[in-house]
């Protein structure tokens, strides 16, 4: 039997869906950035999160971010600066994360659950670039639901070779040495690049 408490988490989860759907139906497939809230301004990954925001842009495609502070900040600005893809915000009601002011369109959610399902429902691709658990949350999200089935096999790119090998080399020498993932999950889904040219060379191949 259903709890109350459970009731009523689905039926908000299903309001917030819906009224993105809304809102993005006629939004062309995307492409999602995801990082850090506490990268700042002056950060190196910063600086390409917003070259590479802008060149998605500039070719048209929309780009989403979790429109907050830090890297979703720099993708929104360069979103804007391209001036051919919308910008778009997928806010999270959190007393500590205040809504960037460069987003074309923006959503408020109160639950992750229909925020990430959003991110997936419209995006043909999906940038990591430095960021901590959350980000690590949204990276494991997609790849859980490629690897299962439950979305499109699409682009999973890992941007900043110093930041993320490290996870990767994790990966590899004991997720993948133990049985625990196949190689496919590792090297066919996840893109390792450095560059704003790699990958826009993924994107819109």
């Amino acid at each position: 039997m259903t709890s109350p408490f459970t009731s009523s988490i689905g039926k908000r989860i299903t309001m917030e869906l819906e009224s993105a759907n809304q809102v993005l139906h006629s939004l062309a497939p995307a492409v999602t950035i995801f990082g850090g809230t506490r990268v700042k301004p002056d950060d190196a990954c910063y600086l390409s999160t917003i070259e590479l925001a802008r060149t998605i842009s500039a070719a048209g495609i929309p780009v989403i971010s979790g429109g907050g502070p830090g890297i979703m900040e720099a993708a929104n600005k360069g979103a804007r600066a391209g001036m051919h893809g919308a910008s778009v915000g997928l806010n999270i009601l959190l007393p500590f994360e205040t809504p960037n002011q460069h987003h074309d369109l923006s959503l408020m959610f109160e639950h992750f659950a229909s925020r990430k399902i959003t991110f997936c429902r419209h995006s043909r691709a999906f940038v990591c670039m430095p960021g901590g658990v959350g980000t690590l949350d949204e990276l494991f999200e997609c790849l859980t639901l490629i690897q299962t089935g439950k979305m499109p096999e699409v682009p999973v790119l890992l941007f900043g070779r110093a930041f993320w090998s490290g996870l990767l080399e994790w990966l590899e020498n004991t997720v993948l040495a133990r049985g625990l993932i196949s190689n496919d999950d590792l090297k066919r889904r996840i893109q390792l690049v450095d560059s704003v040219e790699e990958a826009m060379a993924i994107i819109v191949r």
